[in-house]
Protein backbone atom coordinates (compact mmCIF):
# COMPACT_ATOMS: atom_id res chain seq x y z
CA UNK A 1 0.00 0.00 0.00
CA UNK A 2 1.31 3.72 -0.84
CA UNK A 3 2.36 5.97 1.98
CA UNK A 4 -0.69 8.12 1.65
CA UNK A 5 -0.81 11.92 3.36
CA UNK A 6 -4.49 13.78 3.70
CA UNK A 7 -5.08 16.90 3.69
CA UNK A 8 -8.63 18.68 3.82
CA UNK A 9 -9.38 22.26 3.23
CA UNK A 10 -12.34 24.75 4.05
CA UNK A 11 -13.13 28.35 3.32
CA UNK A 12 -11.19 31.33 5.68
CA UNK A 13 -11.63 34.84 5.94
CA UNK A 14 -8.54 35.83 4.72
CA UNK A 15 -8.09 33.69 2.04
CA UNK A 16 -6.20 34.98 -1.31
CA UNK A 17 -8.88 36.48 -4.27
CA UNK A 18 -7.92 33.74 -6.63
CA UNK A 19 -7.74 30.97 -3.74
CA UNK A 20 -9.45 27.33 -3.89
CA UNK A 21 -10.85 27.15 -0.31
CA UNK A 22 -11.99 23.24 -0.08
CA UNK A 23 -11.64 19.81 -1.03
CA UNK A 24 -9.94 16.51 0.10
CA UNK A 25 -6.67 15.94 -1.33
CA UNK A 26 -4.37 12.23 -0.93
CA UNK A 27 -0.48 12.66 -1.56
CA UNK A 28 1.28 9.26 -2.72
CA UNK A 29 4.90 10.22 -1.19
CA UNK A 30 6.70 7.86 -3.35
CA UNK A 31 5.79 9.76 -6.10
CA UNK A 32 5.12 13.21 -4.70
CA UNK A 33 1.51 13.31 -6.71
CA UNK A 34 -1.29 15.03 -5.06
CA UNK A 35 -5.12 13.28 -6.09
CA UNK A 36 -8.19 15.41 -5.16
CA UNK A 37 -10.48 13.03 -3.61
CA UNK A 38 -14.14 13.29 -4.66
CA UNK A 39 -15.68 9.44 -4.73
CA UNK A 40 -18.69 9.50 -2.57
CA UNK A 41 -18.15 12.99 -1.92
CA UNK A 42 -20.61 15.66 -2.27
CA UNK A 43 -19.51 18.77 -4.54
CA UNK A 44 -17.58 21.12 -3.34
CA UNK A 45 -16.88 19.50 0.06
CA UNK A 46 -15.06 21.52 2.83
CA UNK A 47 -12.89 19.11 4.67
CA UNK A 48 -11.95 20.57 7.92
CA UNK A 49 -10.41 17.81 9.79
CA UNK A 50 -8.99 13.79 9.11
CA UNK A 51 -8.72 10.99 11.49
CA UNK A 52 -7.74 7.43 10.82
CA UNK A 53 -9.19 4.37 12.74
CA UNK A 54 -6.16 3.33 14.50
CA UNK A 55 -4.28 -0.02 13.30
CA UNK A 56 -6.56 0.30 10.53
CA UNK A 57 -4.65 2.65 7.69
CA UNK A 58 -7.37 2.05 5.16
CA UNK A 59 -10.17 3.41 7.24
CA UNK A 60 -9.99 7.32 7.08
CA UNK A 61 -12.75 9.46 8.24
CA UNK A 62 -13.34 13.31 7.19
CA UNK A 63 -15.25 15.82 8.46
CA UNK A 64 -17.52 17.81 6.45
CA UNK A 65 -20.26 20.95 6.80
CA UNK A 66 -22.25 17.99 5.73
CA UNK A 67 -21.63 15.61 8.76
CA UNK A 68 -18.37 12.86 8.59
CA UNK A 69 -17.60 10.89 5.84
CA UNK A 70 -15.69 7.61 6.11
CA UNK A 71 -13.83 5.39 3.84
CA UNK A 72 -12.29 1.60 4.18
CA UNK A 73 -10.33 1.70 0.92
CA UNK A 74 -7.42 4.66 1.68
CA UNK A 75 -9.44 7.52 -0.15
CA UNK A 76 -10.61 5.20 -3.53
CA UNK A 77 -14.60 5.70 -2.34
CA UNK A 78 -16.26 7.48 0.64
CA UNK A 79 -19.71 7.35 2.19
CA UNK A 80 -21.78 9.56 4.83
CA UNK A 81 -22.45 9.08 8.32
CA UNK A 82 -25.19 11.01 8.87
CA UNK A 83 -25.43 13.12 12.15
CA UNK A 84 -28.81 13.83 14.02
CA UNK A 85 -30.04 17.40 14.31
CA UNK A 86 -28.79 20.82 12.78
CA UNK A 87 -25.56 21.11 13.71
CA UNK A 88 -23.78 18.81 11.16
CA UNK A 89 -20.76 20.95 10.15
CA UNK A 90 -17.70 18.95 11.38
CA UNK A 91 -14.65 20.23 13.13
CA UNK A 92 -13.14 17.60 14.67
CA UNK A 93 -13.55 13.92 15.22
CA UNK A 94 -11.94 11.70 18.01
CA UNK A 95 -11.40 7.64 17.37
CA UNK A 96 -12.07 5.60 20.72
CA UNK A 97 -8.34 4.32 21.18
CA UNK A 98 -9.85 1.12 22.81
CA UNK A 99 -13.35 0.74 21.30
CA UNK A 100 -13.49 0.92 17.25
CA UNK A 101 -17.27 1.36 17.57
CA UNK A 102 -17.11 4.56 19.70
CA UNK A 103 -16.60 7.71 17.74
CA UNK A 104 -17.32 11.41 18.71
CA UNK A 105 -17.72 14.23 16.40
CA UNK A 106 -17.70 17.83 17.23
CA UNK A 107 -19.90 20.48 15.36
CA UNK A 108 -21.06 24.31 16.18
CA UNK A 109 -21.74 25.14 19.19
CA UNK A 110 -20.96 23.28 22.16
CA UNK A 111 -22.83 20.07 20.02
CA UNK A 112 -20.90 17.05 20.42
CA UNK A 113 -22.21 13.72 18.74
CA UNK A 114 -21.58 9.94 20.24
CA UNK A 115 -21.86 6.95 18.27
CA UNK A 116 -21.78 3.48 20.04
CA UNK A 117 -21.95 1.56 17.44
CA UNK A 118 -19.09 2.51 14.37
CA UNK A 119 -21.54 5.43 13.38
CA UNK A 120 -25.03 3.68 12.78
CA UNK A 121 -26.76 5.96 14.72
CA UNK A 122 -25.76 8.61 16.91
CA UNK A 123 -26.65 10.27 20.18
CA UNK A 124 -26.55 14.32 20.39
CA UNK A 125 -25.13 15.54 23.36
CA UNK A 126 -25.75 19.37 24.05
CA UNK A 127 -23.10 20.57 26.64
CA UNK A 128 -23.66 23.86 28.56
CA UNK A 129 -21.69 26.68 27.36
CA UNK A 130 -19.03 27.05 29.84
CA UNK A 131 -18.46 30.76 31.72
CA UNK A 132 -15.69 32.83 29.73
CA UNK A 133 -17.14 31.59 26.13
CA UNK A 134 -16.54 34.89 23.76
CA UNK A 135 -19.40 35.70 21.52
CA UNK A 136 -17.51 36.38 17.85
CA UNK A 137 -18.25 36.98 14.55
CA UNK A 138 -18.47 33.10 13.68
CA UNK A 139 -19.91 30.64 15.49
CA UNK A 140 -18.83 28.76 18.49
CA UNK A 141 -17.18 25.60 17.35
CA UNK A 142 -15.60 22.53 18.65
CA UNK A 143 -12.59 22.46 17.10
CA UNK A 144 -10.57 19.55 18.82
CA UNK A 145 -11.63 16.28 20.88
CA UNK A 146 -9.22 14.12 22.80
CA UNK A 147 -9.03 11.67 26.00
CA UNK A 148 -7.19 10.36 28.55
CA UNK A 149 -5.25 7.09 27.20
CA UNK A 150 -5.31 5.90 31.24
CA UNK A 151 -8.91 7.23 31.82
CA UNK A 152 -10.57 6.91 28.38
CA UNK A 153 -13.74 7.91 29.98
CA UNK A 154 -11.92 11.35 30.45
CA UNK A 155 -12.71 13.45 27.75
CA UNK A 156 -11.85 17.00 26.93
CA UNK A 157 -13.12 19.48 24.10
CA UNK A 158 -11.20 22.62 22.86
CA UNK A 159 -13.54 25.36 22.10
CA UNK A 160 -12.99 28.40 19.44
CA UNK A 161 -13.78 30.81 21.41
CA UNK A 162 -14.75 29.22 24.74
CA UNK A 163 -11.77 27.38 25.86
CA UNK A 164 -12.27 23.89 27.47
CA UNK A 165 -14.63 22.32 28.75
CA UNK A 166 -14.68 18.05 30.01
CA UNK A 167 -16.57 15.09 30.57
CA UNK A 168 -15.68 12.55 33.29
CA UNK A 169 -18.31 9.89 32.15
CA UNK A 170 -17.42 9.41 28.17
CA UNK A 171 -19.96 12.45 27.21
CA UNK A 172 -22.80 12.03 29.31
CA UNK A 173 -21.89 15.20 31.44
CA UNK A 174 -19.78 18.00 31.19
CA UNK A 175 -18.16 21.20 33.03
CA UNK A 176 -16.30 24.13 32.24
CA UNK A 177 -12.24 23.81 32.60
CA UNK A 178 -11.92 28.13 32.08
CA UNK A 179 -11.35 29.32 35.55
CA UNK A 180 -7.72 29.02 35.59
CA UNK A 181 -7.40 30.35 31.62
CA UNK A 182 -9.51 33.20 33.15
CA UNK A 183 -7.28 34.33 36.01
CA UNK A 184 -4.48 34.66 33.26
CA UNK A 185 -6.45 37.48 31.79
CA UNK A 186 -5.16 39.64 35.06
CA UNK A 187 -1.78 39.82 33.08
CA UNK A 188 -1.64 42.46 30.62
CA UNK A 189 0.75 40.26 27.97
CA UNK A 190 -2.11 37.25 28.23
CA UNK A 191 -4.56 39.51 27.10
CA UNK A 192 -5.89 39.98 23.55
CA UNK A 193 -9.10 41.30 21.92
CA UNK A 194 -9.64 41.23 17.92
CA UNK A 195 -13.24 40.90 16.68
CA UNK A 196 -15.63 40.66 20.22
CA UNK A 197 -15.84 42.87 23.31
CA UNK A 198 -13.54 41.41 25.71
CA UNK A 199 -9.77 41.14 26.33
CA UNK A 200 -10.18 37.34 27.02
CA UNK A 201 -10.68 36.38 23.58
CA UNK A 202 -7.17 35.31 23.11
CA UNK A 203 -7.27 33.17 26.15
CA UNK A 204 -10.75 31.06 25.19
CA UNK A 205 -9.63 31.32 21.16
CA UNK A 206 -8.51 27.00 21.84
CA UNK A 207 -7.06 25.40 18.77
CA UNK A 208 -5.63 22.08 20.18
CA UNK A 209 -5.40 19.43 23.12
CA UNK A 210 -3.37 16.76 23.72
CA UNK A 211 -3.13 14.35 26.34
CA UNK A 212 -0.22 11.66 27.31
CA UNK A 213 -0.07 7.98 29.04
CA UNK A 214 3.39 9.30 30.89
CA UNK A 215 1.32 11.89 32.61
CA UNK A 216 -2.64 10.61 33.78
CA UNK A 217 -4.82 13.74 34.33
CA UNK A 218 -2.71 16.07 32.10
CA UNK A 219 -3.83 17.87 29.49
CA UNK A 220 -1.95 20.22 27.01
CA UNK A 221 -3.56 22.89 25.32
CA UNK A 222 -3.00 24.93 22.16
CA UNK A 223 -4.52 28.88 22.05
CA UNK A 224 -3.66 31.80 20.29
CA UNK A 225 -1.43 33.52 23.55
CA UNK A 226 0.90 30.29 23.58
CA UNK A 227 0.76 26.42 25.25
CA UNK A 228 -0.80 25.72 28.68
CA UNK A 229 -0.38 22.45 30.83
CA UNK A 230 -3.17 21.58 33.73
CA UNK A 231 -2.34 18.41 35.72
CA UNK A 232 -5.09 17.94 37.43
CA UNK A 233 -7.65 17.54 34.41
CA UNK A 234 -8.07 21.20 33.85
CA UNK A 235 -9.16 22.47 37.04
CA UNK A 236 -6.16 24.22 37.66
CA UNK A 237 -3.41 25.80 34.55
CA UNK A 238 -0.02 26.71 34.45
CA UNK A 239 1.87 28.49 31.29
CA UNK A 240 4.25 26.41 29.30
CA UNK A 241 5.88 29.47 28.22
CA UNK A 242 6.93 28.73 25.19
CA UNK A 243 8.42 31.99 24.36
CA UNK A 244 11.86 31.07 26.13
CA UNK A 245 12.57 28.77 22.97
CA UNK A 246 10.66 30.35 20.33
CA UNK A 247 10.27 33.98 18.96
CA UNK A 248 6.71 32.66 17.47
CA UNK A 249 4.23 31.90 20.21
CA UNK A 250 0.68 31.60 18.25
CA UNK A 251 -0.01 28.17 19.27
CA UNK A 252 -2.19 26.22 16.88
CA UNK A 253 -1.39 22.84 17.66
CA UNK A 254 -0.09 20.62 19.97
CA UNK A 255 0.44 16.95 19.06
CA UNK A 256 1.87 13.80 22.04
CA UNK A 257 3.59 11.26 19.74
CA UNK A 258 2.32 7.90 19.86
CA UNK A 259 5.86 6.50 19.88
CA UNK A 260 7.11 8.01 22.95
CA UNK A 261 4.39 9.24 25.20
CA UNK A 262 7.15 12.69 26.62
CA UNK A 263 8.01 14.00 22.84
CA UNK A 264 5.74 16.39 21.68
CA UNK A 265 5.43 18.55 18.73
CA UNK A 266 4.00 22.15 18.55
CA UNK A 267 3.08 24.39 15.38
CA UNK A 268 4.31 28.19 16.24
CA UNK A 269 3.18 31.41 14.38
CA UNK A 270 2.60 35.00 14.46
CA UNK A 271 -0.97 34.68 14.36
CA UNK A 272 -4.02 33.31 12.75
CA UNK A 273 -3.31 35.66 9.10
CA UNK A 274 0.73 35.51 8.97
CA UNK A 275 3.66 35.24 6.10
CA UNK A 276 5.58 32.67 8.81
CA UNK A 277 5.50 29.57 10.91
CA UNK A 278 7.58 26.85 12.98
CA UNK A 279 7.35 23.16 13.89
CA UNK A 280 8.71 22.59 17.42
CA UNK A 281 9.70 19.87 18.91
CA UNK A 282 9.98 18.49 23.04
CA UNK A 283 11.50 15.49 24.03
CA UNK A 284 10.83 16.19 27.80
CA UNK A 285 6.75 16.75 27.60
CA UNK A 286 7.04 20.01 27.32
CA UNK A 287 9.59 21.32 29.49
CA UNK A 288 12.42 22.32 27.24
CA UNK A 289 11.51 22.89 23.14
CA UNK A 290 13.66 22.44 19.86
CA UNK A 291 13.32 23.79 16.36
CA UNK A 292 12.04 20.66 14.59
CA UNK A 293 11.95 22.00 10.50
CA UNK A 294 14.81 23.44 8.67
CA UNK A 295 15.58 23.54 5.16
CA UNK A 296 11.89 25.34 4.80
CA UNK A 297 10.41 28.41 4.32
CA UNK A 298 6.72 28.48 5.66
CA UNK A 299 4.94 31.40 4.24
CA UNK A 300 1.53 31.35 6.52
CA UNK A 301 0.55 30.14 9.83
CA UNK A 302 1.59 26.68 10.10
CA UNK A 303 -2.11 24.91 11.13
CA UNK A 304 -1.77 21.28 11.90
CA UNK A 305 0.78 18.43 12.61
CA UNK A 306 0.55 14.68 11.47
CA UNK A 307 2.83 12.20 12.86
CA UNK A 308 2.51 8.42 11.28
CA UNK A 309 1.39 5.63 13.73
CA UNK A 310 3.48 3.25 11.90
CA UNK A 311 6.31 4.74 12.02
CA UNK A 312 8.07 7.62 14.28
CA UNK A 313 10.20 9.09 11.85
CA UNK A 314 7.50 10.30 9.40
CA UNK A 315 5.98 13.56 10.54
CA UNK A 316 3.74 15.77 8.63
CA UNK A 317 2.79 19.74 9.04
CA UNK A 318 0.57 21.83 6.78
CA UNK A 319 0.29 25.39 6.56
CA UNK A 320 -2.74 27.60 6.07
CA UNK A 321 -2.08 28.55 2.65
CA UNK A 322 -1.44 24.99 0.99
CA UNK A 323 2.15 23.94 2.21
CA UNK A 324 2.95 20.78 2.97
CA UNK A 325 5.85 19.61 4.33
CA UNK A 326 6.93 16.09 5.77
CA UNK A 327 9.90 14.31 6.64
CA UNK A 328 10.74 10.39 6.30
CA UNK A 329 13.86 10.25 8.31
CA UNK A 330 12.93 11.78 12.16
CA UNK A 331 13.53 15.89 10.71
CA UNK A 332 17.39 15.05 9.09
CA UNK A 333 15.69 16.35 5.81
CA UNK A 334 12.04 17.36 4.73
CA UNK A 335 10.50 17.56 1.37
CA UNK A 336 7.79 20.53 0.71
CA UNK A 337 4.52 18.88 -1.54
CA UNK A 338 2.45 21.76 -2.34
CA UNK A 339 -1.04 21.45 -2.71
CA UNK A 340 -2.12 21.86 -6.24
CA UNK A 341 -4.74 24.27 -7.67
CA UNK A 342 -4.20 27.31 -5.85
CA UNK A 343 -5.77 25.50 -2.22
CA UNK A 344 -6.02 27.59 0.64
CA UNK A 345 -7.90 26.82 3.94
CA UNK A 346 -5.98 23.58 4.89
CA UNK A 347 -7.01 22.50 8.50
CA UNK A 348 -6.80 18.57 8.62
CA UNK A 349 -3.91 16.40 8.24
CA UNK A 350 -3.24 12.85 8.41
CA UNK A 351 -0.19 10.62 7.62
CA UNK A 352 -0.63 7.05 7.01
Amino acid sequence: MPSYVYAGAAPWIAASKDARTGGLYRLDTDTGRWQRLTAGLPDGVEARCVAAQPGAGEVVYVGTQWGPYRTTDAGNSWSQLELPGKDRLVWSILLHPRDARTIYVGTQGTTIHRSRDGGRSWQELTPPAPKGMVRMSFPCRVIRLTLDPSHPSQIYAGLEVGGVMRSGDGGDSWEGCNEGLLEFTKEPRLRSRIVSDTETEGMMDSHALATSPAKPGTVFLANRMGLFRSGDGGAHWQEMRIGRFSPLTYARDVKVSQHDPRTMYAALSVAAVSDEGSLYRSRDLGETWQRFDHGVSMKSTLMIIAESPADPDRVYCATRKGQVFGTEDGGSSWQEYQLPDGVEGVYGLWAA
